[in-house]
């Protein structure tokens, strides 16, 4: 006769205790959450705190000699008139500019890119893959800097330029708006009355509605050089999950490559579009080390972005408290903007007309199953050597 075998503390009838899993998968996470706490969550509720105190970034923002001023700091770039007020609207207003035209201009690159070198006609494609990537893992820094060389007065950008009797702007140092260039060449000078009386945060709306700088431009065209590749790699994992029979199929139906690639590809790359274009909304609102490497803000502060401008009012003019209020409103125009694209990008529901014709679609289809199926067994029956699976295929062909 065998012993039967003990079972442990956290075994009852063979099943694992819940109270032991539990707290087994709290010891593990333990770790992680002591790091995270530590690094990310404490330095945030500081923040947060400096942004409604007078701190002068001397000492600890806690101690009893820092004062609690409220909504001041953020009212101060916000709502009261200055010059506070209108470099946060210039700040805000060029990275408008700047996140609308980078996201659809990378996330169209790098899917194009991405079915370029998935193509397997296409030979050496890891080069491509590569060489595509590796602007995306060199330092920004030094990206910045050979673009400042490349788009100089007298750099290379200007000088192919001059090929095509095209004489190129003094990139780097031209405050004009590009919207507000295109309008001059049209005889077009000065803006409405209304909209150059008129404004946001401190910014009139003729400025607001000049585009991005000519300096600025030059920098989405640097950021989508860099951002890219790693986009694209996402694509190239989506396009190789997808697989060749949905694309077969189409093929089959007489569809072109384009109608293949917008009618059949991209909607099943609707999860992967929605993480690219979250993740550019997320880096578009943070960029810092172009401007800080490159402009520093200038010329006129048309690349000045809020992020800069929050690590200058901290650190250069010691308002410590305004450049975390800055901070802070900037997360709130991030996670506003995701929370819009994933509404827009959710799944919509059909409308009444098109689920009445999908429901009428099935029931036509199941009527010809059934029809095919009674046609099967009456050739059956009529001619008993005939089999019905063999009807069946008769009739497929």
């Amino acid at each position: 006769m065998t012993a039967k075998r003990r079972l442990s503390p956290v075994q009852t009838n063979g099943r694992i205790s819940r109270r032991g899993e539990s707290i087994s998968g709290w010891l593990f996470c333990l770790p992680v959450i002591i790091i995270l706490g530590v690094f990310l969550f404490i330095p945030i509720v500081m923040a947060l705190w400096v942004s409604f105190s007078n701190w002068s970034g001397r000492g600890d923002p806690f101690s009893a000699g820092v004062g609690f001023v409220g909504l001041t700091n953020y009212e101060t770039v916000l709502a009261k008139p200055g010059l506070a007020q209108s470099d946060f609207g210039m700040a805000i207003k060029n990275n408008a500019w700047y996140t609308l035209l980078v996201i659809p201009l990378q996330t169209l690159l790098s899917l194009l890119l991405a079915v370029l070198v998935n193509r397997k006609v296409l030979k050496a494609r890891g080069f491509f893959r590569t060489a595509f990537y590796f602007p995306s893992v060199t330092s920004s820094v030094a990206i910045t800097v050979l673009w400042m060389f490349l788009f100089n007065t007298s750099g290379s950008v200007n000088a192919v330029l001059s090929w095509f009797g095209v004489h190129g702007p003094n990139w780097f140092n031209d405050p004009d708006g590009i919207v507000h260039l295109l309008l001059a060449k049209l005889g077009v000078a000065q803006g409405p009355q209304p909209l150059a009386d008129h404004g946001l945060l401190g910014v009139s709306w003729w400025d607001w509605l000049g585009g991005p700088s000519v300096a600025m431009f030059a920098i989405i065209l640097m950021v989508i050089f860099t951002t890219s590749g790693t986009f694209m790699l996402m694509f190239v994992a989506a396009l190789q999950s997808i697989g060749e029979s949905t694309e077969e199929a189409a093929i089959m139906d007489g569809a072109s490559s384009w109608q293949r690639l917008w009618k059949v590809t991209v909607p099943q790359l609707k999860p992967t579009i929605f993480t690219v274009i979250t993740l550019g909304i997320i880096g578009t609102w943070q960029v810092f080390d172009q401007i800080y490497t490159g402009t520093k803000g200038g010329p006129a502060k048309t690349t000045l972005t809020p992020a800069y401008l929050s690590y200058s009012a901290a650190f250069d003019n010691q308002e410590w408290g305004q450049g975390a209020a800055i901070s802070f409103i900037l997360f709130i125009i991030i996670v506003v903007m995701t929370a819009v694209q994933r509404r827009l990008m959710r799944e919509r529901r059909l409308s009444r007309r098109k689920r009445a014709r999908y429901e009428q679609m099935k029931r036509e289809a199941r009527a010809m199953g059934v029809a095919m199926a009674d046609d099967s067994k009456a050739m059956a029956q009529a001619d008993p050597a005939v089999t019905v699976g063999q009807v069946a295929s008769k009739g497929s062909v």
